[in-house]
Formats: structure tokens, sequence, C-alpha cells
């Protein structure tokens, strides 16, 4: 029975998707959609297509297959989903009311943030023993449908420490909302790069767990997941942290099935966030994982350095940081120029070196010669440990004068390993 069970998930969300589907498709129709129980509404099933859904139906067996369901129709598509309903799914279907109800009809003084997706409330479910964070989504946002049914199949899919936990969705006539766990202490990018008055700088072993714990979720996404996920919008905003500062990945409306068989890369439309993008996926459409990797390097640079990634208040050769990162990258006696003035050089400088070094891997040009997220993690659980002693970084423990991205190894070394590039 054990062996069942992720099958029983992955089919449950598929159903979800199917069915957020129909709901697109009615609303191009242009019928009135009341509400998501509407799907029920029609019992005329022709025997003949349903046979045939549910075979399509039985041959989901990961994350991608879901796409590959094809029906002559929609009605066919239609009828189908009218049969197999709701199903157990593992998020929660909310109506309207109880999230009006939850976030006291959507006041301001509930409100955590907004952007061109919509307006993210805090709010109280059951009665009011759960605090969650409700995104809604605007009509004429950046988040449309697709995204809103990706972003559901997704967190139904996927779970693991570091990845935020959906706890269910709206989806209301015209409503797209999810419904997350609450993270008590917001955004990276909140502690980080839009620090106000009343909060202290991060710490910098904190900085090395929160990038560790990112790290990992990007691993389970890479690694785990059959296919593999490729995120596709890594930045400080999408890293949400919980009251001990634990990271979790969020926002999975952009996320993409990535390669499988002997294909090397999915070829897509490129979108994400101006700064983060790896070059190759920039010019080509070309994504691979590794397009998240340099994504990652581009954050854990925010984390070291302490500046947004573009920053218009700078000086003109200032103003994207990896362009005013690179030259500095190849000599580590510039080093220290580089970490974040509000940590006051209260840094071990050996553990500094490293993690620049980590991070200069990440953005190498070439995406053959990145580091696998695994050993990332590798390096990051070393640098998030106590052991890294404050005596100024010798040569032979630190990575060489100049970072060269010329090497076919992509494994990133510490103490345990092999000396760093």
């Amino acid at each position: 029975m054990k062996q069942n069970k992720p099958l029983k998930i992955q089919v449950e969300a598929v159903m979800v998707v199917l069915s957020l589907h129909f709901i697109g498709l009615k609303e191009a129709e242009g019928r009135k959609m009341n509400c998501f129980s509407c799907c029920m509404s029609d019992n005329r099933i022709a025997r003949r297509s349903f046979k045939k859904s549910i075979r399509d139906y039985k041959l989901v067996k990961s994350i991608g297959s879901f796409a590959n369901i094809s029906f002559k129709s929609a009605s066919s598509k239609r009828r189908y989903i009218t049969k197999i309903g709701q199903g157990n799914l593992s998020t929660r279907i909310f109506t309207f009311r109880e999230l009006c109800s939850a976030t006291k009809n959507f006041k301001r003084e509930c409100l955590l943030g907004e952007g061109g997706f919509g307006r993210v409330y805090k709010g109280y479910i059951d009665n009011p023993s759960q605090a969650v964070a409700v995104k809604q989504l605007d009509r004429n946002g950046f988040q449309g449908n697709r995204e809103f049914l990706v972003e559901v199949l997704m967190l139904s899919l996927l779970h693991h420490p570091n990845l935020v936990n959906l706890v269910g969705y709206c989806a209301d006539g015209d409503q797209r909302i999810l419904v997350y766990e609450y993270m008590a202490n917001g955004s990276l990018e909140d502690h980080l790069l839009g620090l106000s008055q009343n909060r202290k700088p991060l710490d910098w072993i904190t900085r090395m767990r929160i990038a560790e714990g990112a790290a990992r979720g990007l691993e389970h996404l890479h690694e785990t997941a059959n296919p593999p996920v490729i995120y596709r919008d890594f930045k400080a905003s999408n890293i949400l942290l919980d009251e001990d500062f634990n990271p979790k990945l969020s926002d999975f409306g952009l996320a993409k099935v990535g390669p499988t068989g002997d294909n090397t890369h999915v070829s897509t439309r490129v979108m994400g966030t101006y700064g983060y993008c790896a070059p190759e996926y920039a010019l080509t459409g070309r994504l691979t994982t590794m397009s998240d990797v340099y994504s990652f390097g581009v954050v854990f640079l925010e984390i070291i350095t302490g500046r947004r990634v573009i920053d218009y208040s700078r000086p003109r050769n200032e103003q994207n940081l990896v362009t005013w990162a690179q030259p500095l990258l190849k000599d580590r006696r510039n080093f220290k120029l580089m970490a974040d003035p509000s940590l006051e050089g209260n840094y071990p400088t050996k553990g500094l070196y490293q993690a620049i070094a980590v991070a200069a891997m990440c953005l190498q040009e070439e995406a053959s010669t990145r580091p696998l997220i695994t050993d990332v993690v590798i390096a990051l659980a070393h640098l998030a440990g106590n052991d890294i002693e404050d005596e100024g970084a010798e040569e032979d423990d630190v990575a060489s004068d100049t970072i060269d991205g010329n090497s076919d190894d992509r494994g990133i070394e510490t103490e345990d390993t092999p000396e760093a590039r």
C-alpha cells in the first residue's frame, strides 16, 4: 500500500489541474461560473469517451505526464472532469466566503504585501486556530490562470521542509486565491535588502543557514522529483522565513517540468525576474537545472554582499550586482570588499572566502561548468556549521587567486573534500 500512495497523490493533483482548467474553458466560453462545484452539474456522460478518458487517466505516473492526457474535444474533457469530480484532495478547497471571514473581508490591516501578482493577507482559519497567508491574485495581474494551475499542481505533488506548504485554494467564479502556511518572518528580501529600522541585520551564520535550506529546497526539485522540476524564479523575495528563520521556497507559478530521457534541456519562453536569469536561458530559451543554479548564485551573492541584484540608486558601474562582482571574483584579495558592511566584520574570514568561491562557481557563464545543486548543499552545510575558525584565510584553505570556469569537474570542495577551485 505504501508504494501506491505517491501515485495516489499525483493522480489527485491531476484531478485538481484538469478541474481548474475546466473553469478556464467555461470562462472562455463566456458562461457564468458561480462556484467550483459547478463542475459536477453535467450528468450527460458518453460511455465510450469516458472509458477512453479513464484509460488515459490511469497512465498518469509522474509530475510531467499530466500534460499528456489528451481529449478529442473540450466536451469530452468536460464530461471526464464531471465524472471524476473533486476526489480526495490533499489540499483543501476553500469558498470565497470562508476566506473573506478568515481575512476580515480582506481588510487593509491584514495586508502582508502586494505586487504585480496581487495581494497577500494574513488570516485565520478553523476558529481561528491556524494562521495562514492568503494570496489573492489580481485578475489583471502577472500571475494568470496557467500560473495558478501550475502552482496548485506543484505544491500538491512536492513536499519538503524547505518548500512552502499549500494549505488550499479557492476558485470560486473568477477568484483565484492560494492559501499557504503563514511564515512569521516574511521573506529573505525583507531582512536582507529592505531592512527597516526595527530589524537587525542577519548575522553570518543565519545567512549561511538560510542559503543552505534554500539550496536543499532546490535539491529536492532537481534530484528527488521525477521528472526534475526547474523552479525558474529563484530570488530573495520568494524565499520565506518561519519564526526560526528556516527558509522555504514559495511561488511556483513559473515552475517547469525539466528534461526527460535523452533530452538535455527544455525550450520555453523566457520568464523570470530580470537579473536572476541565467545568460544561456535569457539568450536562447533553453532551460536546465543549471539555470536554477545560476539564479541561486545571484541570491547567494545578495546574501553575502547585502546588495540588490539591480539597484539604480548606485553608481552606473555598480547597478548590476553580477557585473559589479565579476572583476572582484577574479582575485581573492578583493573578497573582503564584497562583504555586507552591515555585518561590521563579524564573519569568519575563511568562511567568507569559501562562500564567495561557491557563489562564483554558480555564476559561471558556461552552464556545464556550474556545480550540481547537491554539491552546493554539501558546501553550504559546511559553511552553516560553527566549526569554521576565524584565523584568517590561508592560501591552502580557500579558493585560488582566480575563479576559473574551464574545469570539467562540477563539484565544490570544502575542507572535507579536495581544495576549492
